[in-house]
């Protein structure tokens, strides 16, 4: 077995691994870099683009792990696309939304690589793509490289908990296995439950590091965490200003949708309208559709009838009269610049009736990184064409991450029980943190943290 890590940079970035197994070649994941736009957003595709790849398997539908899927299929025609039927759903309205990003990137950003790839590319493409069950082997090797009587190498899709379709990938060879988590979440949300990874063992296990450098505090609960957003959303609404969640379009919003849906039922919170962006709106439909094929808590909540949505245009920012009270759930998470979170954000940051919460990871080199980190009161830099605004409004920061703690993690390695780990997904002192604590808890664990491009024998 051979692993490749081909994020060309050693963060959260590109996600994109090659394992070759029993002399067949797999692409799992096909990401885009969050913080790099471009070429030089894409994974090191240039280091097996002699290679033959057999198939590519999906994690889930995030940028960081599907974005340059189109560019990865360009490379390598034979190849075929598995991912989970509920991914199977989602990914091509993910990837035509990049298209359409990315085409207006090029005027804004003066990014002459801009689109990556096209629509067409995308349709085309689409024939290539097939969905699974979870819990069914999957033969994916090449048929002319396969040889009477010898079995192929299969893999198997386990709901990873993360987000609508997420997976870890079980890949199994005549002799060795590989478990790729992709990213998990081992805690119920408010919609999905949690990982179904119970019975995973592995010799070769590739793991997310993601809160590596993040302790649990103790006596922390999601319950808790739940209760103070409720009172800092109840606080702003009730002195006539506005509150901000920033989102991803694709999990985060559904959960948050979710959360304000049973809140007003339950007359913890007022009954209003709540902006979404159109993506965003999209993909509830699909959660609501697909209800009955996810492992979820309350079935039988369709997120668009239970509340009053309102589609927001970008375009109608600059025009929103913000001296009311109003609940807004808008994609981007991070805040990126030229998103109507980014452009809602700068307007009411100088306000103290506002609030702008935030529920997910944002990258410190983000706009809505730099607003985290600003002090109430304070100038700060917000982005190139937001510039310096000072900190008024009240600004807070919500746990209710998609991503496994820390330790969860490291009890799930002792559950797996791999002779060779590797550590990805996480920045430099996540993933130290794992490695230092593997090699304490379990020293007879082989650790590698991959160089980006640098094969690995295993």
């Amino acid at each position: 077995m051979r692993i490749i890590n081909l994020n060309p940079r050693t963060d959260i970035g590109a996600s994109a691994w090659l394992a070759e197994v029993d002399g067949h070649r797999l692409l799992m994941d096909a990401g885009t870099h969050p913080k790099h736009e471009g070429r030089e957003s894409l994974p090191l595709y240039d280091v097996i683009k002699n290679l033959e790849v057999d198939a590519v398997a999906l994690s889930h539908c995030h940028h960081d792990h599907v974005g340059s899927l189109p560019v990865a299929l360009r490379m390598f025609p034979k190849a075929h696309v598995l991912m989970t039927e509920l991914s199977y759903f989602i990914v091509e309205r993910v990837l035509h939304n990049s298209v359409n990003v990315m085409t207006r990137q090029r005027a804004e950003l003066e990014i002459p690589d801009y689109p990556l790839f096209t629509h067409d590319e995308v349709d085309e493409q689409s024939a290539r793509f097939q969905g699974f069950k979870y819990n069914r082997e999957i033969e994916w090797a090449a048929h002319h490289k396969t040889r009477a009587g010898v079995r192929s190498p299969v893999l198997e899709f386990y709901d990873a908990g993360h987000a609508l379709g997420s997976a870890g990938i079980m890949v199994r060879g005549q002799k060795e296995t590989l478990f790729y988590t992709g990213d998990v979440s081992f805690r119920d949300q408010t919609l999905l439950r949690g990982a179904r990874f119970d019975d995973v063992k592995a010799d070769v296990l590739i793991m997310e590091t993601t809160r590596g450098n993040r302790a649990t505090p103790p006596g922390f609960t999601r319950e808790s965490e739940i209760e103070r957003l409720t009172q800092s959303i109840d606080a702003v609404l009730k002195r006539k200003g506005g509150v901000l969640i920033p989102t991803f379009a694709l999990g985060r919003t559904q959960e948050i949708l979710a959360l304000l849906a049973l809140l007003m039922q339950s007359g913890r919170l007022r009954r209003q309208p709540v902006y979404i962006g159109g993506l965003g709106r999209v993909f509830t439909e699909i959660y609501d559709l697909e209800a009955h094929r996810a492992n979820r808590n309350h079935t039988n909540l369709k997120l668009t009838e239970a509340l009053d949505l309102k589609v927001m245009d970008p375009r109608q920012v600059e025009e929103l009269k913000l001296n009311v009270s109003r609940i807004y759930v808008i994609t981007a998470g991070m805040m990126s610049e030229h998103t109507a979170a980014h452009d809602l954000g700068a307007r009411m940051v100088g306000d103290e009736r506002h609030g702008i919460f935030f529920v997910g990871y944002a990258d410190p080199d983000t706009p809505g990184g730099r607003l985290k980190a600003s002090k109430p009161g304070e100038p700060f830099y917000l982005s190139r064409s937001g510039g310096e605004l000072t900190h008024r409004a009240e600004v807070k920061d919500f746990d209710l991450t998609a991503h496994a703690n820390r330790e969860e993690l490291m009890d799930f390695v002792g559950q797996v029980d791999p002779r060779v780990i590797f550590l990805g997904h996480g920045d430099e002192s996540s993933r130290f943190w794992f490695a230092e604590q593997i090699q304490k808890r379990f020293p007879k664990i082989r650790i590698h943290q991959p160089e980006p491009g640098k094969p690995v024998e295993v």
